[in-house]
């Protein structure tokens, strides 16, 4: 078989699948633009940005514009293929930023599968759920004009792929039958791979045993709750004053916007809120092994975002063993049961976030049980059965059937 995958981000969710396709020796080309780190083994064609937007071009299409220009990138690509004979038998795509518009174009008759991440509300989501940043009309008018290309998306691809059962329910009931959820799944760390102790950047030791709170965001920000997380610091630091607050993220921003009058929000709610900088330590982007590390030792983990995509750290701090401390919010309500596998807060309130984590901090054995669900749950999210399941979606089209 010939796995054809495009990500504008290659391997983005995808580097599983890809390492398994390299597993079972099958053919596997990757598309993807100039700054996607790739995998090695895979060969990836790399495409670069035509143009700058034009003038003339009304402000609710700037995106689609870009979307329609990347796609004839990926376009040439796939024709240069087609010419000297590659011919794949799936495809799969990431098709968020267009570029797969096209594919059938030089494709027809190839199973195209396209990873359906996420279907823009006017309302009901993450647009205008947060009254401290509403959403002006504008803002829900360009999203959607921008659904108009994830319809296109959702109408020619011949399956989709969801994560969870609610991202699979923003899209149009009449295309939800051909989406399947699948989550890609997280790498589960044994109880062998525990550590006794962390040395963060600063020089900072962390052990087991220490009342550790961890927060984790690719980015720093209002649409993963770090804003309510910080104002939660001075009431966790007045519960459990010799708390070892861990905050790991970036200073860029993945969705929304940066503060107005501030570089970042890390800095913008420093200067907000008044709390004992000694013990909490912002490490910014950590290696991926010394982040889990710091997840093994964690007590107490906070995790908030707006209605929008599940993020992989909430699983992997559950896989963890953490006590896990989150928004009573879509999708995360769909993975953590209240009471029973952690414990759901209001987005929005700060006292409500710091009592959940006073209660962790200072329990003496009560959360033991949680713990072991957690992991039962994270379990379900393996690799290895995300992995399956997008093999047995290429099996299903390949074979000709239909993803039911």
């Amino acid at each position: 078989m010939n796995l054809l995958i495009i990500h504008q981000n290659f391997p983005g969710q995808f580097r599983h699948v890809a390492l398994e396709a390299l597993r079972r020796r099958l053919g596997v080309i990757a598309i993807g633009r100039d700054t996607a780190p790739g995998i090695a083994g895979v060969k990836l064609f790399r495409y670069r940005p035509s143009r700058k937007m034009i003038n003339g071009v009304h402000n609710y299409l700037y995106r689609y514009e870009e979307a329609v220009s990347d796609g004839q990138q990926v376009q040439r690509i796939l024709k240069r293929l087609s010419q000297a004979g590659f011919r794949p038998d799936v495809v799969l795509a990431h098709p968020g930023w267009g570029e797969s518009l096209f594919v059938k174009d030089v494709y027809p008759d190839v199973p195209l599968i396209h990873f359906c991440e996420y279907y823009y509300r006017a309302h009901g989501a993450d647009s205008g759920f947060d009254p401290e940043f509403p959403s002006a009309m504008d803002a829900t008018s360009r999203l959607r004009v921008l659904n108009s290309m994830h319809l296109l998306n959702v109408e020619q691809c011949d399956a989709g792929i969801a994560p969870t059962q609610w991202q699979r329910s923003l899209f149009p009931k009449i295309y939800q039958s051909k989406i399947r959820v699948i989550h890609e799944g997280i790498v589960q760390f044994s109880e062998s791979q525990k550590v006794e102790s962390v040395t963060l950047p600063s020089g900072r030791v962390l052990r087991a045993g220490q009342p550790v709170v961890t927060y984790v965001a690719r980015n720093l920000e209002p649409y993963r709750g770090f804003h309510s997380f910080m104002r939660s610091i001075p009431y966790i630091q007045e519960k459990c004053p010799s708390a070892q607050i861990v905050v790991i993220g970036g200073d860029g921003v993945s969705y929304g916007r940066l503060p107005f009058g501030f570089l970042n929000w890390r800095r913008k709610m420093i200067a907000e809120v008044d709390f004992d900088a000694s013990n909490v330590h912002f490490v910014g982007k950590l290696p991926y092994l010394t982040y889990r590390s710091v997840l093994s030792l964690s007590k107490a983990h906070v995790y908030l975002t707006y209605p929008f995509v599940l993020s992989w750290s909430l699983l992997e701090a559950m896989a963890s063993g953490c006590v896990v401390v989150g928004s009573d919010t879509a999708p995360v309500r769909e993975v953590i049961e209240n009471g029973i596998n952690g414990v759901l807060v209001g987005f929005f309130d700060a006292k409500e976030i710091a009592a959940a984590v006073g209660r962790v901090l200072t329990s003496s054995g009560e959360f033991d049980s949680m713990k072991e669900a957690a992991r039962l749950t994270a379990n379900k999210f393996d690799v290895v059965k995300g992995v399956s399941g997008y093999f047995d979606v290429f099996k299903s089209l390949t074979d000709g059937g239909r993803v039911e």
